[in-house]
């Protein structure tokens, strides 16, 4: 393939960032015990991820085409590479409001430039959805490897400051990831050198004014705002609700983001058989039975002795293959909307993605935060089911839009 090396290293970035903004959920159950900071404030960590990443893929959208795709993602990791080996010797709260903060500016460079350069290394709409939701699947190994990583860190002492050394190891891996894109054979993006920056950013904001983009921007809200909040609150939920200890309550984390990871792997042979619209509404409606079968069984847990994985009880284990079912919804929706653009339309569009992606995490983070702070974990947890169903109609409208302006394009 002439493209593996830019794959290569379009995966090697993709899944590092997931090691990095997946673990918040991790560094909030660790902030709670470390820095002794409440719920809510830990969750503010949610918003210092992204708040910068909708600030930053907004202004920079428009501007990564006429720099170059390399030199925007070297400027990402070096970026982070940074704050990752400052961190551990800071060691305090407010260093981890910084690193998440250059973790989600770098992150949104990032994810508009590969996904701008998954329309460059592809030929059809079938290649574009199939590399889409391979990158995408590739996101979740590193999503689970993290839950790993940081757990082995973590160990016993759960209270110790000793766990921000696995900052050290992280920022040597961004570094290794820069070595690997400096390798990569990146094409210059093509882009109109007539038109001014102002005019290249104003098209973009018009691009969200379409009936179609509308409705796909309010179904990866919605979806981004289920994904994050449980993702994000799974370690707590697994320590406070489940009375597991810390490092087992991460470690089963990680079933949710294998499950996100074979979820969208299946998602990519099922969707050459099943139309996507049958698809994600059937993982819906999975999705909603699973949280209303598990969520009664965490009801007046007595406290019991855990010493191993196999100790937890079975809700533990169920709540996460949510996941599963979640899995293809934001890959499939993301790849029927950039395949209905022209290719000098994709970073642009891409950064509306990451904006309103990054808003939708944030919420999805505050709301479940304060709900589990001030009502109860299981209470957090059924919100869920009111976006379930927004998703639902949202995928409706943009499934009639998609096929209208398909007809439109035919004519």
């Amino acid at each position: 393939m002439k493209h593996t090396r830019v794959v290569l290293a379009m995966a090697a970035c993709y899944f590092l960032f997931a090691i990095l903004l997946n673990s918040v959920g991790t560094v909030i159950l660790q902030a709670i015990n470390t820095f002794d900071v409440s719920k809510a404030q830990a969750a503010s960590l949610e918003g210092f991820k992204d708040i910068p990443i909708a600030i930053v893929s907004f202004l920079v959208a428009s501007f990564i085409p006429r720099i170059g795709y390399r030199l925007a993602l070297l400027g990402a990791l070096f970026l982070v590479a940074f704050m990752c080996l400052l961190t551990p010797v800071l060691g305090a709260f407010w260093a981890l409001k910084a690193l998440f903060a250059s973790v989600g500016c770098a992150f949104a460079i990032v994810k508009v430039t590969v996904y701008a350069l998954i329309g460059q290394v592809t030929e059809d709409a079938k290649g574009h959805s199939s590399l889409l939701n391979t990158i995408e699947g590739l996101f979740m190994v590193g999503v689970l490897s993290g839950y790993w990583i940081f757990a082995a860190f973590i160990g016993e002492q759960a209270d110790s400051l000793s766990w921000l050394n696995v900052y050290y190891l992280l920022g040597a891996l961004t570094l290794v990831t820069a070595l690997l894109v400096i390798s990569a054979p990146m094409k210059k993006p093509q882009h109109s050198k007539e038109l001014p920056l102002k005019d290249e950013f104003v098209g973009m904001l018009k691009l969200a004014y379409q009936p179609l983009v509308l409705v796909f921007i309010l179904s990866a809200f919605l979806y981004v705002l289920i994904e994050q909040g449980v993702g994000t609150w799974l370690p707590t939920f697994n320590n406070q609700v489940l009375n597991l200890p810390v490092d087992i309550a991460v470690q089963l984390t990680s079933i949710f983001a294998a499950s996100l990871a074979v979820g969208r792997l299946l998602a990519g042979q099922l969707l050459k058989r099943v139309h996507w619209y049958s698809l994600l509404n059937v993982c819906l409606v999975g999705m909603a039975a699973l949280v209303l079968l598990t969520l009664p069984m965490t009801e007046n847990l007595e406290p019991r002795a855990v010493n191993s994985l196999f100790d937890a009880p079975l809700a533990a284990y169920l709540m996460p293959l949510v996941g599963l079912l979640m899995a293809p919804i934001y890959p499939v929706i993301n790849s029927v909307m950039l395949s209905s653009l022209a290719e000098r339309l994709h970073a642009p569009m891409t950064g509306l993605i990451v904006v309103f992606s990054a808003l939708g995490g944030t919420t999805g983070s505050l709301i479940t935060g304060f709900v589990f702070e001030y009502i109860g974990g299981q209470q957090a947890f059924y919100l869920s089911l009111i976006p379930m169903f927004g998703i639902a109609i949202t995928l409706f409208l943009f499934k009639r839009r998609a096929q209208a302006q398909a007809s439109a394009c035919a004519l």
